[in-house]
Order: C-alpha cells, then structure tokens, then sequence
C-alpha cells in the first residue's frame, strides 16, 4: 500500500480519494487489531496514518492548486 510522493503526485484526484479511503479501512483494521492486541507489525499503524496525512496534503494542494498541476481536462 505504501507509496511515494512520485507516484502520489502523478494520480488524478479520483484515484487519489480511492487510495485514501483504502487507507483509512486499512487504519481502522489495524487500529482495531491494535485494541485486541493481534497486530503483528505496530509500525504499520504509524505508516499507514503517514500515508494518510500525505493523500491528504496532496488533495488539499490540488484543491488550492499550489504546487501540483492537474492534467488538463480534469478538475
């Protein structure tokens, strides 16, 4: 699931909500597995919220258009 800023930045904002909503499920599983102490890689938790935080500056970015150019025709 993890990704980097590159292939982040090269994703139109439909597939940018996909993948934070896939996200999110992710963190709740974990968040759940976490609770009922069955997780077994705790750091996943700390990257998938990174993960989050990251989708969710891009969006904002492109809601602002600073910084990261839509492709023509998409908005």
């Amino acid at each position: 699931m993890s990704s980097n800023k590159e292939e982040l930045k090269a994703m139109n904002t439909e597939e940018l909500n996909g993948k934070l909503e896939e996200a999110l499920e992710e963190y709740g599983n974990l968040h759940l597995q976490q609770a009922t102490h069955q997780i077994s890689n705790p750091l996943r938790v700390r990257e998938v919220r990174r993960e989050i935080a990251r989708i969710k500056t891009f969006l904002r970015q492109r809601e602002l258009n600073i910084g990261v150019e839509e492709k023509e025709g998409e908005k």
